[in-house]
């Protein structure tokens, strides 16, 4: 069953990898449009000075790797070394054997970004690292006085700056427009879309709005002891995870009961557990 779970796990990271490469080969690097990260520079390098975006990859992932091995794991450390040969190899295997899907920017820096998302995405979920200016973050992150976040800001904003001095301004816009798009769709293959809300109730009619929810919609309520720091007084918040279908309904009960009841409602990603997603369908 484990050694299944592994080969399941490198596959999906080899799938992720080719889905990168593609939107390398098929959409960004022919319409210039450097990213941020690794893959960016590559491909300001490759405009430039005609070196093959894959082997750049390649020589500049592998020692932030290996300058990461600690922070990383052995586990993580593998499997992210592993996707960064694999897709510096369908970088190179591909780039001659593949059509350039548009020369329209706009739809390349859309359409590229969707694609490298759902490739990194699929790599995070299996486990690995995309390396890059992640990886440049943490180590900035480890030797300065700068958040990971602001690392990988300033990593990124330097990449796109370049792209934007050597290539062209507007050029320098798509690539944000592109990262912005990789970034959402990494968001959405890693937490799925979100087919659940999570409800906050605060009622003085706190057991007759559970007891609905019991009967009325067959869901479970967990009470938190909340204080209101206004009034200083405490008073019980219901929270109850429901599908959006439920949500209406839900509004109508809590209103029959008390129409003074505070109640927000968010997205709620990745519901595990009974009467939603089944943990084992969280595996690769």
């Amino acid at each position: 069953m484990r050694l299944r779970r592994l080969v399941l796990v490198y596959i999906w990271i080899t799938v992720g990898s080719l889905a990168i490469a593609l939107a390398l080969d098929i959409f960004l690097v022919p319409n210039r449009i450097a990213a941020g990260g690794v893959s960016g520079l590559a491909i300001i390098l490759f405009h430039l000075a005609g070196i093959p975006v894959g082997w750049v990859l390649l020589a500049l992932n592998v020692p932030l790797f290996l300058l990461s091995y600690r922070e990383l794991g052995l586990r993580t450390f593998v499997r992210s070394l592993y996707g960064a040969v694999v897709t510096s190899f369908f970088v190179e295997l591909l780039e001659a054997r593949l059509p350039v899907m548009t020369h329209d920017v706009l739809l390349a820096a859309i359409y590229g970004g969707i694609v490298a998302g759902i490739g990194m995405g699929v790599v995070l979920k299996a486990g690995g690292t995309t390396g890059g200016t992640d990886l440049v973050a943490r180590l900035l992150h480890k030797y300065l006085p700068v958040t990971v976040g602001q690392g990988l800001l300033a990593a990124d904003f330097v990449v796109i700056s370049l792209a934007g001095y050597f290539f062209d301004p507007e050029l320098a816009l798509y690539a944000l427009l592109s990262l912005f798009i990789t970034s959402k769709t990494i968001d959405l293959v890693q937490e799925g879309i979100s087919f659940a809300k999570a409800a906050y109730i605060i009622s003085e009619r706190h057991n007759e709005i559970a007891e609905a929810v019991f009967q009325q919609l067959g869901r479970g309520v967990t009470a938190l002891e909340a204080r209101g720091m206004y009034t200083g007084e405490s008073r019980p918040l219901l929270i109850c995870v429901i599908g959006k279908t439920e949500e209406s309904r839900l509004k109508e009960l809590i209103y029959e009961i008390d129409r003074k009841a505070f109640v927000f409602i968010t997205d709620a990603h990745e519901v595990l557990g009974e009467g939603f997603k089944d943990f084992r369908k969280q595996e690769l």
